[in-house]
Protein backbone atom coordinates (compact mmCIF):
# COMPACT_ATOMS: atom_id res chain seq x y z
CA UNK A 1 0.00 0.00 0.00
CA UNK A 2 1.71 3.11 -1.09
CA UNK A 3 -0.11 6.03 0.99
CA UNK A 4 1.53 9.47 0.96
CA UNK A 5 1.50 10.53 4.57
CA UNK A 6 1.91 14.17 5.57
CA UNK A 7 5.26 14.56 8.14
CA UNK A 8 3.06 15.09 11.03
CA UNK A 9 1.06 11.67 9.78
CA UNK A 10 4.10 9.86 9.52
CA UNK A 11 5.79 10.96 13.00
CA UNK A 12 2.26 9.74 15.01
CA UNK A 13 1.90 6.63 13.15
CA UNK A 14 5.62 5.36 14.21
CA UNK A 15 5.23 6.85 17.74
CA UNK A 16 1.84 4.05 17.78
CA UNK A 17 3.90 1.60 16.46
CA UNK A 18 6.76 2.20 19.26
CA UNK A 19 4.28 2.81 21.70
CA UNK A 20 2.18 -0.75 21.17
CA UNK A 21 5.60 -2.76 20.90
CA UNK A 22 6.34 -0.90 24.56
CA UNK A 23 3.06 -0.97 26.37
CA UNK A 24 1.95 -4.71 24.75
CA UNK A 25 -1.52 -3.00 24.37
CA UNK A 26 -3.45 -0.18 22.25
CA UNK A 27 -2.38 3.00 22.16
CA UNK A 28 -4.97 5.44 23.43
CA UNK A 29 -4.53 9.33 21.92
CA UNK A 30 -4.51 10.29 25.82
CA UNK A 31 -0.95 8.15 25.93
CA UNK A 32 0.51 9.85 23.09
CA UNK A 33 -0.49 13.65 24.03
CA UNK A 34 0.93 12.96 27.53
CA UNK A 35 4.09 12.31 26.06
CA UNK A 36 7.09 14.51 26.91
CA UNK A 37 8.52 14.44 23.22
CA UNK A 38 5.20 15.09 21.28
CA UNK A 39 4.38 18.63 20.56
CA UNK A 40 0.73 18.29 19.58
CA UNK A 41 -2.67 18.73 21.98
CA UNK A 42 -4.89 15.86 22.61
CA UNK A 43 -7.09 16.72 19.95
CA UNK A 44 -4.99 16.90 17.08
CA UNK A 45 -3.44 13.48 17.85
CA UNK A 46 -6.80 12.70 18.13
CA UNK A 47 -7.60 14.21 14.85
CA UNK A 48 -4.67 12.64 13.26
CA UNK A 49 -5.24 8.72 14.97
CA UNK A 50 -8.61 8.94 13.07
CA UNK A 51 -6.95 9.99 9.82
CA UNK A 52 -4.52 7.42 9.89
CA UNK A 53 -7.32 4.67 10.71
CA UNK A 54 -9.09 5.77 7.89
CA UNK A 55 -6.47 5.17 5.57
CA UNK A 56 -6.37 1.69 6.84
CA UNK A 57 -3.27 1.97 8.73
CA UNK A 58 -4.41 1.98 12.15
CA UNK A 59 -7.06 0.36 14.09
CA UNK A 60 -9.54 -0.60 16.79
CA UNK A 61 -9.34 -4.21 18.32
CA UNK A 62 -12.47 -3.42 20.26
CA UNK A 63 -14.88 -0.51 21.03
CA UNK A 64 -13.25 2.18 23.32
CA UNK A 65 -10.17 0.68 22.93
CA UNK A 66 -6.62 2.41 22.07
CA UNK A 67 -5.38 1.99 18.28
CA UNK A 68 -2.85 -0.61 17.07
CA UNK A 69 -1.33 -0.82 13.59
CA UNK A 70 -2.64 -2.75 11.10
CA UNK A 71 -0.57 -4.80 8.69
CA UNK A 72 -0.40 -2.06 6.00
CA UNK A 73 0.59 0.80 8.99
CA UNK A 74 3.32 -1.97 9.89
CA UNK A 75 4.72 -1.75 6.47
CA UNK A 76 4.68 1.70 6.02
CA UNK A 77 6.62 2.09 9.15
CA UNK A 78 9.29 -0.93 8.03
CA UNK A 79 9.52 0.96 4.23
CA UNK A 80 10.35 4.36 6.35
CA UNK A 81 12.99 2.31 8.00
CA UNK A 82 14.58 0.69 5.42
CA UNK A 83 14.77 4.45 3.84
CA UNK A 84 19.13 4.60 3.73
CA UNK A 85 20.35 6.36 6.87
CA UNK A 86 16.82 5.74 8.75
CA UNK A 87 18.23 2.53 10.57
CA UNK A 88 19.57 2.71 13.69
CA UNK A 89 22.27 0.38 14.41
CA UNK A 90 21.16 -2.66 16.05
CA UNK A 91 21.83 -3.00 19.81
CA UNK A 92 24.11 -5.03 21.50
CA UNK A 93 26.08 -5.45 18.92
CA UNK A 94 26.31 -9.40 17.46
CA UNK A 95 29.99 -10.69 18.51
CA UNK A 96 30.53 -14.14 16.48
CA UNK A 97 33.71 -15.91 16.95
CA UNK A 98 33.52 -17.61 13.28
CA UNK A 99 37.46 -17.78 13.29
CA UNK A 100 38.43 -21.72 12.01
CA UNK A 101 35.09 -22.98 13.07
CA UNK A 102 33.23 -25.37 10.78
CA UNK A 103 30.22 -23.91 8.72
CA UNK A 104 27.55 -25.76 10.56
CA UNK A 105 29.04 -24.66 14.49
CA UNK A 106 29.38 -21.01 13.00
CA UNK A 107 25.74 -21.48 12.11
CA UNK A 108 24.79 -22.70 15.31
CA UNK A 109 26.21 -19.70 16.91
CA UNK A 110 24.82 -17.35 14.77
CA UNK A 111 21.16 -18.79 15.55
CA UNK A 112 22.07 -18.61 19.09
CA UNK A 113 23.44 -15.06 19.38
CA UNK A 114 20.39 -13.32 16.62
CA UNK A 115 17.90 -14.97 18.65
CA UNK A 116 19.69 -13.33 22.09
CA UNK A 117 19.89 -10.05 20.48
CA UNK A 118 16.43 -9.47 19.01
CA UNK A 119 14.59 -11.68 21.72
CA UNK A 120 12.66 -13.88 18.87
CA UNK A 121 12.89 -16.87 16.90
CA UNK A 122 16.23 -17.29 14.91
CA UNK A 123 15.78 -19.45 12.31
CA UNK A 124 19.23 -19.86 9.80
CA UNK A 125 19.44 -22.74 7.19
CA UNK A 126 23.31 -24.04 6.45
CA UNK A 127 24.79 -24.18 2.86
CA UNK A 128 23.60 -26.97 1.05
CA UNK A 129 25.92 -29.78 1.06
CA UNK A 130 26.09 -30.33 -2.96
CA UNK A 131 27.34 -26.26 -2.85
CA UNK A 132 30.32 -27.19 -0.72
CA UNK A 133 33.59 -28.97 -2.41
CA UNK A 134 35.66 -31.28 -1.72
CA UNK A 135 39.08 -29.93 0.23
CA UNK A 136 41.01 -33.45 1.05
CA UNK A 137 40.52 -37.11 0.52
CA UNK A 138 42.45 -39.66 2.73
CA UNK A 139 42.85 -43.02 1.53
CA UNK A 140 44.38 -45.40 4.40
CA UNK A 141 44.79 -49.29 4.47
CA UNK A 142 44.05 -50.10 8.40
CA UNK A 143 44.26 -54.05 8.24
CA UNK A 144 45.99 -55.91 5.01
CA UNK A 145 41.94 -56.68 3.88
CA UNK A 146 40.38 -53.50 5.20
CA UNK A 147 40.83 -49.57 4.15
CA UNK A 148 39.23 -46.56 4.64
CA UNK A 149 38.53 -43.60 2.73
CA UNK A 150 38.00 -40.16 4.15
CA UNK A 151 36.63 -37.49 2.86
CA UNK A 152 36.55 -33.65 3.87
CA UNK A 153 34.70 -30.49 2.51
CA UNK A 154 35.16 -26.90 2.69
CA UNK A 155 32.84 -26.87 5.10
CA UNK A 156 34.57 -29.09 7.72
CA UNK A 157 32.23 -31.99 7.00
CA UNK A 158 33.95 -35.41 7.27
CA UNK A 159 32.76 -38.55 5.79
CA UNK A 160 34.34 -41.85 6.24
CA UNK A 161 33.88 -45.11 5.23
CA UNK A 162 35.46 -48.37 5.70
CA UNK A 163 36.03 -51.41 3.02
CA UNK A 164 36.27 -54.77 3.47
CA UNK A 165 37.53 -57.13 0.74
CA UNK A 166 38.48 -60.79 -0.11
CA UNK A 167 42.03 -60.64 -0.41
CA UNK A 168 44.99 -58.11 0.74
CA UNK A 169 44.94 -54.85 -0.74
CA UNK A 170 48.18 -53.81 -2.46
CA UNK A 171 49.70 -50.68 -0.02
CA UNK A 172 51.05 -48.96 -3.31
CA UNK A 173 47.39 -48.85 -4.40
CA UNK A 174 45.85 -47.11 -1.24
CA UNK A 175 48.74 -44.43 -2.01
CA UNK A 176 47.98 -44.20 -5.29
CA UNK A 177 44.17 -44.14 -4.82
CA UNK A 178 45.07 -41.05 -2.12
CA UNK A 179 47.21 -38.79 -4.66
CA UNK A 180 44.61 -39.59 -7.38
CA UNK A 181 41.86 -38.52 -5.60
CA UNK A 182 43.45 -35.61 -4.24
CA UNK A 183 45.15 -34.34 -7.59
CA UNK A 184 41.32 -34.89 -9.76
CA UNK A 185 38.81 -33.92 -7.38
CA UNK A 186 40.11 -31.41 -4.98
CA UNK A 187 38.16 -28.14 -5.33
CA UNK A 188 35.40 -30.32 -6.76
CA UNK A 189 31.78 -29.59 -5.98
CA UNK A 190 30.06 -32.39 -4.41
CA UNK A 191 27.31 -32.28 -6.48
CA UNK A 192 29.25 -31.84 -9.80
CA UNK A 193 28.56 -34.90 -12.44
CA UNK A 194 32.79 -34.45 -13.51
CA UNK A 195 33.48 -36.29 -9.77
CA UNK A 196 31.55 -39.21 -10.69
CA UNK A 197 33.35 -39.33 -14.06
CA UNK A 198 36.47 -39.09 -12.46
CA UNK A 199 35.86 -41.89 -10.32
CA UNK A 200 35.60 -44.41 -13.03
CA UNK A 201 37.88 -42.72 -15.80
CA UNK A 202 37.93 -45.54 -18.87
CA UNK A 203 41.65 -44.77 -19.23
CA UNK A 204 42.32 -46.14 -15.62
CA UNK A 205 43.20 -50.11 -15.64
CA UNK A 206 40.74 -52.48 -14.41
CA UNK A 207 42.47 -52.89 -11.05
CA UNK A 208 42.32 -48.63 -10.59
CA UNK A 209 38.89 -48.61 -11.50
CA UNK A 210 37.77 -51.24 -9.23
CA UNK A 211 39.30 -50.07 -6.29
CA UNK A 212 38.06 -46.66 -6.55
CA UNK A 213 34.72 -48.07 -7.61
CA UNK A 214 34.62 -49.64 -3.61
CA UNK A 215 35.62 -46.05 -2.20
CA UNK A 216 33.09 -44.53 -4.42
CA UNK A 217 30.25 -44.52 -1.52
CA UNK A 218 32.05 -42.64 0.69
CA UNK A 219 30.89 -39.69 -2.05
CA UNK A 220 28.01 -40.70 -3.41
CA UNK A 221 26.28 -41.38 0.40
CA UNK A 222 27.37 -37.66 1.60
CA UNK A 223 25.26 -36.02 -1.70
CA UNK A 224 22.57 -38.36 -1.53
CA UNK A 225 21.94 -37.65 2.31
CA UNK A 226 22.13 -34.79 2.56
CA UNK A 227 19.51 -32.26 3.21
CA UNK A 228 19.22 -28.36 3.91
CA UNK A 229 19.97 -28.32 7.28
CA UNK A 230 18.01 -25.59 9.59
CA UNK A 231 19.08 -23.92 13.03
CA UNK A 232 16.30 -22.88 15.29
CA UNK A 233 16.81 -20.88 18.51
CA UNK A 234 14.28 -19.05 20.64
CA UNK A 235 10.92 -20.53 20.88
CA UNK A 236 10.74 -20.91 24.38
CA UNK A 237 12.49 -17.74 25.10
CA UNK A 238 9.23 -15.87 22.86
CA UNK A 239 6.73 -17.98 23.76
CA UNK A 240 7.74 -17.35 27.96
CA UNK A 241 7.58 -13.31 27.32
CA UNK A 242 3.62 -12.94 26.87
CA UNK A 243 4.33 -11.20 23.53
CA UNK A 244 1.47 -12.25 21.70
CA UNK A 245 -1.71 -10.72 21.82
CA UNK A 246 -3.96 -13.53 20.69
CA UNK A 247 -3.38 -17.23 21.32
CA UNK A 248 -3.78 -17.79 16.95
CA UNK A 249 -0.33 -16.61 17.42
CA UNK A 250 1.16 -19.23 19.20
CA UNK A 251 -1.04 -21.93 17.87
CA UNK A 252 0.74 -20.09 14.13
CA UNK A 253 4.09 -19.95 15.29
CA UNK A 254 3.76 -23.71 16.83
CA UNK A 255 2.78 -24.96 13.54
CA UNK A 256 5.39 -22.90 11.52
CA UNK A 257 7.60 -24.85 13.92
CA UNK A 258 6.16 -28.41 13.02
CA UNK A 259 6.15 -27.85 9.22
CA UNK A 260 10.10 -28.22 7.97
CA UNK A 261 8.67 -27.48 4.24
CA UNK A 262 6.79 -24.46 5.24
CA UNK A 263 10.15 -23.27 6.68
CA UNK A 264 12.35 -24.39 3.90
CA UNK A 265 9.63 -22.71 1.31
CA UNK A 266 10.06 -19.31 3.41
CA UNK A 267 14.01 -19.51 3.37
CA UNK A 268 14.04 -20.17 -0.57
CA UNK A 269 11.58 -17.03 -1.08
CA UNK A 270 13.80 -14.97 1.11
CA UNK A 271 16.83 -16.05 -0.98
CA UNK A 272 15.80 -14.13 -4.15
CA UNK A 273 15.25 -10.99 -2.88
CA UNK A 274 18.22 -8.48 -3.49
CA UNK A 275 18.07 -7.14 0.06
CA UNK A 276 15.77 -7.61 2.99
CA UNK A 277 13.06 -10.01 2.96
CA UNK A 278 10.44 -9.01 5.14
CA UNK A 279 6.82 -9.91 5.22
CA UNK A 280 4.31 -8.81 7.98
CA UNK A 281 1.04 -10.64 8.24
CA UNK A 282 -0.86 -11.10 5.65
CA UNK A 283 1.84 -10.07 3.11
CA UNK A 284 2.74 -14.03 3.95
CA UNK A 285 1.95 -16.87 1.49
CA UNK A 286 2.34 -19.30 4.19
CA UNK A 287 -1.29 -19.80 6.34
CA UNK A 288 1.01 -20.28 9.28
CA UNK A 289 2.57 -17.14 9.11
CA UNK A 290 -0.18 -14.76 8.67
CA UNK A 291 -0.48 -13.36 12.54
CA UNK A 292 3.61 -12.69 12.29
CA UNK A 293 6.13 -11.13 10.54
CA UNK A 294 9.37 -12.53 9.36
CA UNK A 295 12.88 -10.51 8.89
CA UNK A 296 15.18 -11.94 6.51
CA UNK A 297 18.68 -12.35 4.35
CA UNK A 298 20.70 -14.07 2.44
CA UNK A 299 24.01 -14.71 2.96
CA UNK A 300 27.11 -16.70 1.02
CA UNK A 301 29.80 -15.76 -1.59
CA UNK A 302 29.92 -12.55 -4.03
CA UNK A 303 28.43 -15.00 -7.02
CA UNK A 304 26.25 -17.12 -5.12
CA UNK A 305 23.91 -17.17 -1.78
CA UNK A 306 24.03 -20.24 0.16
CA UNK A 307 21.65 -19.70 3.01
CA UNK A 308 19.24 -17.49 4.72
CA UNK A 309 19.50 -15.59 8.64
CA UNK A 310 16.02 -14.72 9.45
CA UNK A 311 13.61 -13.90 12.29
CA UNK A 312 9.81 -14.28 13.32
CA UNK A 313 7.96 -13.04 15.72
CA UNK A 314 4.54 -11.04 16.38
CA UNK A 315 3.89 -8.22 14.04
CA UNK A 316 4.58 -5.92 16.96
CA UNK A 317 8.47 -6.90 17.33
CA UNK A 318 11.04 -4.55 17.62
CA UNK A 319 11.64 -3.63 13.56
CA UNK A 320 14.69 -1.50 13.86
CA UNK A 321 17.02 -3.98 15.82
CA UNK A 322 15.18 -7.00 14.11
CA UNK A 323 16.24 -5.60 11.00
CA UNK A 324 19.83 -4.11 12.05
CA UNK A 325 20.37 -7.57 13.71
CA UNK A 326 19.58 -10.22 10.86
CA UNK A 327 21.76 -7.74 8.12
CA UNK A 328 24.75 -7.82 10.45
CA UNK A 329 24.44 -11.52 10.72
CA UNK A 330 23.85 -12.45 7.25
CA UNK A 331 27.38 -9.94 6.65
CA UNK A 332 29.15 -12.04 9.54
CA UNK A 333 28.20 -15.57 7.74
CA UNK A 334 28.77 -14.05 4.50
CA UNK A 335 32.73 -12.84 5.09
CA UNK A 336 33.42 -16.36 6.92
CA UNK A 337 31.77 -18.88 4.10
CA UNK A 338 33.78 -16.45 1.58
CA UNK A 339 37.03 -16.98 3.07
CA UNK A 340 36.31 -20.70 3.86
CA UNK A 341 35.72 -20.93 0.31
CA UNK A 342 38.37 -19.55 -0.84
CA UNK A 343 40.94 -21.47 0.89
CA UNK A 344 39.04 -24.38 -0.38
Amino acid sequence: MDTALSPRQADVLRLVVEGHLELGAPVASRWLAERGDVPWGPSTVRSELAALEGLGLLQHPYTSAGRVPTDAGYRHYVDELLEPGNLPAPRPRLELDLVRREVDEAVRATTEQLSQVTNMLAIVSAPPIAATTIRRVDVLRLQPQVAMVVVITSTGGVSKRVVSYEHPVDLGLVDWAASYLNEQLAGMGLGARMLHAKLADPELSPTEREFLASLAPAFVELEATAEDALYVEGTSRLLGEDRFQELSQIEDLLRLLEHRVTLLGLLRRALDEPRIYLRIGAENEAPELQSLSVVAAGYGMPVRRLGVVSVVGPKSMDYPTAIGSVREAAAELSRYVDSVWSES
